[in-house]
């Protein structure tokens, strides 16, 4: 079952400039932030009424958003949903001749298990979707 929309992931080459904007200017505070060296990632969680948006900026040159950038710039990565279960949901995508950029879940930031849909298998959309471990 799909609960809510878990976040919105946008790609930066610098989360320290991005936050010009998003502190600085609008006075949203970041409430996480983590580095995610297996990923190449550090990635910093905005809160705001009950939404969050991820930042992710690359520290390697093979992390999982710098093929991204360099394509496409800065903007929006991903949209995240939050889920019960991912490998169920991995199971039923396959089911429904979706396709998941992998087979088994990842770990994410903030103690979560994640796989990506492939944006052909989503309207053009790279999707995620998100456990919160318990």
């Amino acid at each position: 079952m799909t609960e809510r929309i878990d976040h919105i992931g946008i790609a930066v080459k610098s989360i320290d400039e991005a936050l010009k904007l998003y502190n600085d200017l609008l006075g949203i505070t970041p409430s996480h932030e983590e580095i995610m060296p297996e990923r190449g990632l550090r990635v910093v969680f905005i809160e705001i009424g009950g939404s969050r948006i991820e930042l992710l900026q690359p520290v390697s040159d093979n992390s999982e958003v710098s093929a991204f950038l360099e394509k496409k710039g800065e903007g929006m990565h991903h949209i995240a949903y939050k889920v019960d279960d991912v490998k169920a949901m991995i199971t039923k995508a396959k089911e429904l001749g979706l396709r998941t950029l992998s087979d088994e879940p990842k770990n994410g930031a903030h103690n979560t298990s994640v796989v990506f849909m492939h944006p052909k298998s989503a309207n053009g959309v790279l999707v995620e979707l998100v456990e919160h471990k318990k």
